[in-house]
């Protein structure tokens, strides 16, 4: 009788948990995980492993996350900028761009390059540390005459502060969880309890991989190198800024003269078929025709006999 006791009072525990996480979960679906996520903030604000770095400068102090009178090196900025720059050389200015970018702690995201003598071009995407980003484009500029620079910066402070609190709430959800399915005595409180601890989880994953991305994108800074030669970048630049007849002419002679070329390119491609197959097909019609016309050309009659004419009387 008391182990049916104990085993009947564990199971009632357990439902009861069950009913509990039920609960917690649907006044999370309707806000209660910003309701949480407020009241976690301050314990969400302390440094932790793999936090956010704030412009390159470290983590802020837990007492100022998400105030709005933080220094500009408590922040989570994102740096991203964009260089056009014309050089004699692509290929040395891309390696020299290269080693500044591996000097200053970064490294080469991607590298496209086209070279035809002086139309030479090179496109690199550089990841440079947000604390050198501003002494990198700099440099990176000096490799020959800048024609465009655009710099852009998001503050991501606020969605930070409320991922790292999201971050904990959910943690602690996880931990809640794992305590109920411990003491789960029953195969239906198993099944639920595993099925909603592997949601929770999961929702716990997504999380730390959207603080991941955040993280990488506020650490490392994005520029986006153009390197042209110098036939390239003149003529790109005539054709951004002139306009008029004169423009609008060369425009339609350069799109008149390539679709003749690829006029000419589909003819010559479908010359040997028409040579193999007309060929034939000419011959043929002629013999026809002219069995045709063999056939239509009535018989010519002999002519008739002439008749002799009649002797007069004497």
């Amino acid at each position: 009788m008391d182990v049916r006791r104990r085993r009947g009072r564990g199971a009632a525990v357990v439902a009861l948990g069950l009913a509990a996480m039920v609960a917690v979960g649907a006044c999370s679906s309707a806000g209660g995980d910003d309701r949480a996520a407020s009241d976690a903030a301050p314990a969400a604000g302390a440094p932790e492993r793999g936090t956010v770095e704030r412009g390159g400068a470290g983590a802020p102090p837990a007492s100022g996350a998400g105030s709005p009178d933080l220094r500009v090196d408590q922040r989570s900025i994102i740096y991203t900028g964009t260089l056009r720059v014309r050089v004699d050389d692509v290929d040395g200015a891309a390696r020299r761009a290269v080693e500044a970018v591996t000097a200053a702690g970064g490294f080469v995201g991607g590298d496209r390059r086209h070279s035809t003598a002086d139309d030479a071009s090179a496109e690199l995407e550089l990841r440079v540390p947000a604390a050198r980003f501003t002494a990198v484009v700099d440099e990176l500029a000096g490799l020959g005459r800048q024609e465009r620079r655009e710099i852009h910066t998001e503050d991501v402070t606020e969605e930070t502060v409320d991922l790292d609190a999201r971050i904990a709430t959910q943690r602690a959800r996880v931990e809640n969880g794992r305590r109920l399915l411990a003491r789960a005595t029953t195969i239906s409180d198993l099944v639920s309890l595993e099925g909603e601890l592997a949601k929770r989880e999961a929702d716990l994953a997504s999380l730390e991989a959207k603080k991941r991305r955040l993280a990488d994108l506020t650490a490392l800074s994005t520029i986006t190198l153009s390197l042209v030669g110098s036939d390239a970048s003149t003529t790109e630049a005539s054709e951004e800024t002139e306009l008029g007849f004169l423009t609008g002419l060369r425009g339609g002679w350069k799109v008149f003269v390539t679709s003749l070329n690829v006029l000419l390119t589909v003819l010559g491609a479908v010359l040997p078929w028409l040579v193999a197959l007309g060929v034939p097909l000419t011959a043929l019609m002629v013999v026809l025709r002219r069995r045709r016309r063999r056939r239509e050309t009535p018989p010519v009659s002999a002519p008739p006999p002439p008749v002799p004419a009649a002797r007069s009387a004497p």
